[in-house]
């Protein structure tokens, strides 16, 4: 196991750790961490604060793309990456990151002792100004997540499962003429509606948020006219017909 030592580092007064670490750590390619970045902010502008894409250069002398990140982009980059494994490095970055924090408080403290109460409240209220927008930030973030983002794993899944099922039925079953002969059709014209429905161009890039109303579109679904007259007249016709 990699050693657990400089996993948070502080940059500029702020607590940050790197791609690089964070691929090391979570065993991942370091191009698959900053691709899991770059959709991020590619996907909502109001996370690109916690990242500050740089460079490193590596072993050979090349100059290679980093990323730094703060606390609340690394929750968001990390937040899908499970296994038991995963949890530890998660707690101990968290561990990681609240301990610089605490330290940057401390020196910042040193350096700025309020003198007066009057100094004492205006520094409290910006603390409680800063925490209120700090919650808000990641409220939104994760809302966003919850909802704005692209469908997971498990919810394409169950999509690609349910699309199955109908272009089955609409072919008239597994042993139909039809599904044994033409089922891409079926399969291709499902596609096609379901893309132009939901403005989309491919099954995964559909919204979390639209996932339920995916699924009954799909269970809802009929061929066109000319489509359902072709399936009725292949599925007529007799084994030597065909």
């Amino acid at each position: 196991m990699s050693e657990l030592k400089d996993l948070v580092i502080m940059k500029d007064g702020h607590a940050v750790t790197t791609s690089l670490e964070v691929a090391k750590l979570f065993e991942k390619e370091h191009r698959t961490v900053l691709r899991d970045v770059r959709n991020l902010t590619a996907q909502n502008c109001t996370v690109k604060n916690m990242f500050i894409e740089t460079t490193y250069t590596n072993k050979r002398g090349q100059e290679q793309p980093m990323i730094y990140m703060n606390r609340d982009g690394f929750s968001l980059l990390v937040m899908g990456y499970t296994g038991k494994k995963a949890m530890e490095f998660k707690l101990k970055y968290i561990e990681a990151f609240n301990k610089m924090e605490a330290y940057i408080r401390e020196q910042e403290a040193a350096k700025q002792l309020p003198q007066t109460p009057e100094e004492l409240l205006q520094l409290t209220m910006k603390a409680t100004n800063h925490l209120d927008q700090r919650v808000t930030n990641v409220e939104e973030d994760i809302d966003y997540l919850k909802n704005k983002s692209e469908v997971d794993e498990n919810q394409r899944y169950k999509l690609q499962k349910v699309r199955n099922k109908r272009c089955i039925e609409v072919c008239g079953g597994k042993e139909s003429n039809f599904y044994k002969t033409k089922s891409r059709k079926v399969f291709m014209a499902l596609a096609h509606d379901f893309k132009e429905y939901f403005q989309i161009p491919r099954y995964d890039a559909l919204r979390k948020e639209d996932f339920d109303k995916a699924i009954e579109f799909i269970n809802g679904w009929y061929p066109s006219v000319l489509l359902k007259r072709k399936i009725d007249q292949v599925n007529a016709q007799t084994d030597l017909d065909i």
